[in-house]
C-alpha cells in the first residue's frame, strides 16, 4: 500500500469512524461496562488513557472503574522535539490544549513510565495492526516503554473500524488487545496460535 494510497484509507475510515459515533453516542459507556479488569490486573497498574479528540471512542467512562479497581492513571504528552511522554492523571486534575488538540497535563506534572497502554485508532485488523494519524507518536513512545520494561498495548475502537488487512512497516508496533463496545479481541493469543501453526 503506498502512502498516498494510507492516506486515503485514513481519510475513509475517519469518515467511517464519525458516523459508528454518530449512530452510537454511548459506546464508550457499553465499553467501560464491558472492558476485562484481568488486563489490569496482569498488566498494570500504571495505566495510559487518552482525552477523545473529535470521534474517537470516549475512553472517560471507563476511568472510574480503572481507578476503583486501583489503577493509576497517565495521559500522552508530545514534546515539542515531536516525542511522546506519558505524565500522572488523577480525573479532575487541569489539562491544557496542546499540538493536534490533545489535552494534557502541565510540564510540571512527573512523567511515568505505563504498562498498559490504552489508545485510539483510525481502523485495527484481526493481526493487530494500527492504523494511526501517520506522525508514529504511539510507536516511538511504546517502543521507548518496552525498552525499559513492559507495555502491553490495547486499542479502544468502535467494532466498525476493523478492516480485513492493514500493512504493517518496520516501525509499526502492533496491538496486543482490542475492546470495543461488542467486548474483547485478545489478538496476542490469536498471534501466538498463528505463530504456532506456523511453526508446525
Amino acid at each position: 500500500m503506498s502512502a498516498d494510497d494510507k492516506q486515503a484509507l485514513r481519510a475513509e475510515m475517519k469518515e467511517l469512524r464519525e458516523e459508528l459515533s454518530a449512530r452510537d453516542p454511548d459506546a464508550g459507556e457499553t465499553l467501560a461496562e464491558k472492558f476485562p479488569l484481568k488486563l489490569l490486573e496482569r498488566y498494570g497498574p500504571t495505566v495510559a488513557v487518552y482525552m477523545p479528540i473529535g470521534s474517537e471512542i470516549d475512553p472517560r467512562p471507563l476511568l472510574g472503574k480503572l481507578v476503583k479497581a486501583g489503577a493509576t492513571l497517565a495521559l500522552p504528552c508530545v514534546l515539542d522535539d515531536g516525542s511522546m511522554i506519558y505524565r500522572h492523571y488523577t480525573r479532575g486534575d487541569p489539562l491544557e490544549k496542546r499540538a493536534f488538540g490533545l489535552l494534557e497535563p502541565f510540564h510540571e506534572v512527573p512523567e511515568v513510565q505505563p504498562t498498559l497502554i490504552l489508545t485510539p485508532l483510525l481502523a485495527y485488523d484481526k493481526t493487530g495492526n494500527r492504523l494511526g494519524y501517520g506522525k508514529g507518536h504511539y510507536d516511538r513512545a511504546i517502543s521507548r516503554l518496552r525498552e525499559n520494561g513492559r507495555a502491553f498495548v490495547c486499542g479502544l475502537a468502535f467494532h466498525g473500524q476493523e478492516v480485513d488487512e492493514i500493512p504493517a512497516e518496520a516501525h509499526d508496533v502492533p496491538l496486543d488487545w482490542v475492546m470495543t463496545e461488542r467486548g474483547s479481541i485478545p489478538i496476542f493469543m490469536m498471534r501466538a496460535m498463528a505463530n504456532s501453526r506456523d511453526d508446525e
